[in-house]
């Protein structure tokens, strides 16, 4: 066959559907989630960044889908993907809305996707059926007001009872998407990391529940710089009494189920990445195509076309990592975080950098809501920093490069 008969198209498609799509399943589930995305996520993005509202309405439209359980097994309401389905997931709808998207991540990953991997069939079966449907609304709080990438120096603590049929939080998590969900309460349900022992490392995993007493909302942290629509809150302890069948895991065991669900989450914040560049790189390249300048197309100038061209390489290149990272992850397990950290490290700085682009290929238009870049541009600061800062990623990958310093695999 000659070069010149060579189905390009063709080729692509076979290509795409190994990497991007390795089954007919995964295929279906994008096309899918994009429908919905187009007609559901993308027509409300604006309206509700501007009011900075989370929109609960939508979020029970993604349950209906079978979407908020997407690695859950269907014993628990779950739709029994992998970990490539969640990257299809987020990537798809941060392509509509990013802010939308985060929560959505707070509560299928953070919430759903640790119980299922790390609680027990009673736990399971008590709070995922719910939380897959969209009935509640869950999260998950790690960080505090003096620990975020040193999550092991938190001193929310949770004192068990000398009977052993109690513990008792008391503490405060800060920065926790879905932490409030109308700006009175908070949110359905949650995982929540307290300390249980002296060690740094004696750190355990509790189910808190909205209406415990003691349990209440801080200060809802308004006024942020992007995802707007992503409500994020303080959440307080004062003395709440958690039964002790709400610990999940071991006792002090909560770092492995803290390492093991860090994987997936970074590998869904690159997705979320991959979904504002590819928005991004289809925006400025139909508006060069479209907008005219000294007699002919903006995208006829080089200036522009370097622009364009270099972030679709940089996309696609990102898109690529991530997309062989999460074929390779083991939900139920862990060892994957070198390149957790390098997808999430990568596309984090590509997706802010394209969106940087679209504007600057848009000019004054794109430095207003029209458009939807500058949107994409203030939500893509948030994934430098949240599920690990740059810096963090740099360090762990350092210490994991450690290990190969004389070849890499």
């Amino acid at each position: 066959m000659s070069a010149a008969a060579v189905d390009l198209d063709a080729a692509a498609d076979i290509a795409s559907m190994d990497l991007f799509n390795p089954t007919e399943e995964h295929a279906m589930l994008r096309e899918t989630v994009r429908s919905f995305s187009d007609s559901e996520i993308r027509p409300q993005a604006l309206e509700y960044n501007r009011k900075e509202m989370f929109n609960r309405e939508l979020f029970n439209k993604v349950g209906d889908l079978g979407l908020l359980g997407v690695t859950v097994d269907e014993e628990y309401g779950g739709s029994g993907m992998d970990a490539v389905a969640a990257c299809i997931v987020h990537e798809e709808m941060s392509a509509a809305d990013p802010a939308f998207t985060l929560s959505y991540l707070a509560h299928s990953m953070l919430f759903v996707n640790n119980l299922s991997q790390n609680g027990n069939h009673e736990q399971k079966l008590k709070y995922l059926p719910d939380a897959c449907t969209g009935a509640k609304v869950c999260g998950m709080g790690m960080s505090e007001p003096g620990a975020g990438t040193d999550v092991l120096g938190m001193k929310t603590t949770a004192t068990k009872s000398a009977d052993g049929s109690t513990y008792t939080l008391n503490g405060n998590k800060m920065w926790i998407t879905n932490g409030t969900l109308d700006g009175e309460t908070t949110g359905d349900a949650y995982l929540i990391y307290a300390r249980t022992g002296e060690k740094r490392s004696e750190v355990s995993m509790f189910l808190v529940d909205k209406n415990m007493p003691g349990f209440t909302l801080g200060q809802k942290i308004e006024d942020k710089l992007g995802m707007r629509a992503s409500m994020t809150a303080e959440i307080v302890f004062d003395n709440v009494v958690v039964p002790a069948e709400n610990l999940v895991g071991e006792e002090h065991g909560a770092a492995l189920c803290m390492m093991r669900n860090l994987e997936i989450e970074r590998i869904a914040l690159a997705a979320m990445s991959l979904g504002i560049a590819r928005r991004s790189v289809e925006v400025m390249n139909n508006y060069a195509a479209e907008r005219q300048a000294f007699g002919e197309s903006i995208n006829s100038f080089g200036q522009m076309q370097r622009h364009i061209a270099d972030s679709y390489a940089e996309y696609m290149a990102g898109r690529a990592y991530t997309y062989n990272v999460a074929r390779h992850l083991d939900l139920a397990s862990y060892g994957n975080g070198l390149d957790a950290d390098g997808v999430k490290l990568f596309c984090a700085k590509m997706g802010k950098d394209v969106a940087d682009r679209a504007i600057q290929v848009l000019g004054g238009n794109g430095y207003v809501g029209e458009y939807h870049v500058e949107q994409l541009w203030r939500d893509a600061k948030l994934l430098e920093i949240g599920g690990g800062t740059n810096e963090a990623h740099h360090k762990n990958m350092v210490r994991d490069l450690k290990r190969h310093h004389t070849t890499l695999k």
